[in-house]
C-alpha cells in the first residue's frame, strides 16, 4: 500500500491499530469507511465492530462494505460441489476453528501460529448492528461472483473474480452494502437480538 501511494504520488497517512482501538488511534472523523473482501468473517462481535465504524464517520459519512456472502461460508470450501457444512450463525463463544500452514494471501512461508478463527454472520446481523449504531441503509446488494477462488471448483468470472460453473447451481457469493450515518445518532429502541445465543 505505502507503494502504491508513493507511486501515485500522494500524501497519505498509514495507522495500524487493533481494530477496536481504532477510534483513539486516528483522532478523527471521515468522509468514508471502506471495508472490503475478508473482514467481517474474522469478527466475533459484528454489533461492536458497527460501533466503530459509525464513531469513525462525521454526520452524512458514509460506509461501503464488499464482503463474501454467509450462505457461501456455509458450505464446505474443501467439498467437491456445493454442500452445506456449518450453521447460517456462528455465536461467539463457539467461533469456527482452522489449521492452516500458509496464508491465503499467496506467501509460500509456513504460518508460525496456523490455528485460526472464523465467525458467520447473517446479513440480517450486519444491518442491524449497522442501524443501532447510527447508519441509515442505502442499498443491499448480492452478488454471484467473489474476489477469491473459495472453491476448489469455482471458475474465473470476468477480471479478478470467481463464480460457480455452468453446472452448478448458483448461490449469492458476495454482498454489499451502502449505508450514512444520521446525524441524529442510535436508534436507542433497537438492540442487540436477545435471542441470539453468545451476543
Amino acid at each position: 500500500a505505502r507503494d502504491f501511494a508513493a507511486k501515485a504520488g500522494t500524501n497519505v497517512r498509514f495507522v495500524e491499530a487493533p481494530l477496536f482501538e481504532a477510534v483513539e488511534a486516528l483522532g478523527r472523523t471521515f468522509d468514508i469507511a471502506y471495508v472490503t473482501w475478508g473482514s467481517v468473517n474474522w469478527l466475533d462481535d459484528v454489533f461492536r465492530w458497527a460501533r466503530v465504524v459509525a464513531d469513525l464517520l462525521r454526520p452524512g459519512g458514509r460506509l461501503y462494505l464488499a464482503e463474501g456472502h454467509p450462505l457461501m461460508f456455509q458450505c464446505d470450501r474443501k467439498a467437491a460441489a456445493l454442500e452445506f457444512k456449518h450453521d447460517w450463525r456462528t455465536p461467539i463463544a463457539r467461533p469456527l476453528a482452522w489449521n492452516e500452514e500458509l496464508t491465503y494471501t499467496g506467501d509460500d512461508r509456513i504460518l508460525k501460529h496456523p490455528r485460526y478463527y472464523e465467525w458467520i454472520h447473517p446479513v440480517s446481523d450486519v444491518v442491524n448492528a449497522l442501524i443501532s449504531a447510527g447508519l441509515t441503509l442505502d442499498f443491499l446488494n448480492e452478488h454471484d461472483t467473489v474476489s477469491w477462488q473459495h472453491f476448489s471448483f469455482a471458475v474465473r468470472a470476468g477480471k479478478d473474480m470467481y463464480g460457480l460453473p455452468e453446472n452448478s447451481p448458483k448461490i449469492p457469493m458476495a454482498y454489499s452494502i451502502g449505508a450514512t450515518k444520521r446525524s441524529v445518532g442510535k436508534i436507542p429502541y433497537l438492540v442487540t437480538p436477545k435471542t441470539i445465543e453468545g451476543h
